[in-house]
């Protein structure tokens, strides 16, 4: 099968299979939902200073792709279909699309979480711009780093464990960068231009490794 075409394939199933069960989606969106709206009503008037609600709103963020991004290769090994997988796609086009499904997961999760959050807690934006390319870049990190990391632990016990554990590491730069830049913007004290740059770094660094490590953890 064509490189392109095997990307397609892995999205498309993993897209079928997801609208069908709706287990990512639903536990992603439970965890999210559900800590804005506690999180609104414990504060009530008293509001949230723009450095906590940067912080608050990285860590929904984080916490939601958890619970949803790291099924991507879990459903694989307990529907037994990974051999499958393995004959009839090379292992850059299922890590491509794997991480294409994962990303697109994640930015569907934000078209419902960060305008409920804006709802609930109205904090202020200096510049749209800035915060729509904070969330992009961030997202693209954190979706192909989860998604590495969740070929790394696809197959071992204590699955959800490990990958929090494995992932916080590696995403420490990338919730840096991504709590200062939205802070910044909350807070109007200037860009985050910085941050974007750091934001876009990390992204591009993310993916090359997993492109070169990929086939060595999958043929593992």
């Amino acid at each position: 099968m064509p490189w392109l075409e095997g990307v397609l394939a892995v999205f498309l199933k993993d897209w079928r299979s997801e609208f069908r069960m709706r287990y990512a989606l639903n536990a992603a969106l439970l965890f999210a939902v559900t800590t804005l709206v506690v999180v609104s009503f414990a504060i009530g008037a008293f509001g949230i200073p723009g450095d906590l609600l940067a912080a608050f709103l990285w860590v929904v963020i984080l916490f939601a792709s958890m619970a949803g991004l790291g099924q991507v290769f879990i459903k694989e090994v307990e529907s037994r279909t990974l051999t499958a997988l393995r004959l009839s796609s090379k292992p850059s086009g299922v890590w491509a699309g794997k991480f294409l499904f994962n990303l697109v997961l994640l930015l569907g999760l934000e078209v419902i979480i960060v305008p409920l959050f804006f709802i609930l807690l109205n904090p202020r934006v200096s510049s749209w711009g800035g915060f729509l390319a904070v969330l992009i870049l961030g997202s693209i990190g954190l979706a192909g780093a989860t998604t590495l990391v969740a070929a790394i632990i696809a197959q071992a016990k204590g699955k959800g464990a490990l990958l929090a554990g494995l992932s916080y590491p590696i995403l420490i730069p990338l919730l840096a960068a991504a709590t200062s830049g939205t802070r910044h913007l909350f807070r109007g004290d200037g860009g985050a231009g910085q941050e974007i740059q750091i934001l876009a770094a990390y992204a591009v660094v993310v993916i090359t490794a997993a492109s070169l490590l990929f086939e060595f953890i999958w043929n593992e």
